[in-house]
């Protein structure tokens, strides 16, 4: 069995039924908050609503993972364009840590699926919504969840991390 932290994100269109696409999709046991953020690394775009999932499947590797979070952005309509890597999407699903059965975490320094995300440190959304769901949560290479909410580059960003409790991710259906 694996247990990944799935970040979600969208911008483009419907972004809570987007959001709400990859919950059915990915069948998550933890799921977070919504929270309303900024666009990261490109401004001229519109906000972002961020969750955070936490999976586990006992078929399902850590590439495997990467292969059902692409299979959810193509279902919510992601065209992926290169002369913009920060720009607007329908669905971003990217794979934050995995563990594997033991509970060890996966390392990985593959340029296609680089674990734990290379970033992810440094990312209030991806961060505070995962120490809603697991606060004892760590960053494998990096620590705490709880400390790096506490560090200089995350607390400037975390002033643009808005909870919006008045939408779920749970389906309307």
């Amino acid at each position: 069995m694996t247990r990944a932290v799935l970040s979600v994100g969208s911008n483009l269109g419907d972004r809570l039924a987007h959001l709400r696409a990859a919950v059915t999709l990915l069948t998550p046991v933890e799921v977070s908050g919504v929270y309303e953020t900024p666009p990261w690394g490109d401004a001229a775009q519109p906000s972002y609503l961020n969750a955070v999932l936490i999976v586990d499947d006992v078929t399902v590797t850590a590439r495997e993972w990467l292969t059902r979070a692409q299979a959810c952005e193509a279902a919510e309509g992601r065209v992926r364009d290169p002369e913009r890597r920060f720009g607007p999407r329908t669905l971003d699903v990217d794979v934050i840590a995995v563990r594997d059965d033991r509970g060890t975490p996966v390392v990985d320094d593959d340029p296609e699926l680089t674990l734990p995300h290379p970033r992810a440190h440094l990312r209030a959304f991806v961060l505070l919504p995962w120490h809603a769901v697991e606060p004892d949560a760590e960053l494998p290479g990096h620590g705490p969840i709880a400390a790096l909410l506490d560090t200089p580059a995350v607390t400037a960003d975390l002033a643009g991390v808005t909870p919006r409790p008045d939408l779920s991710l749970e389906s309307m259906e």
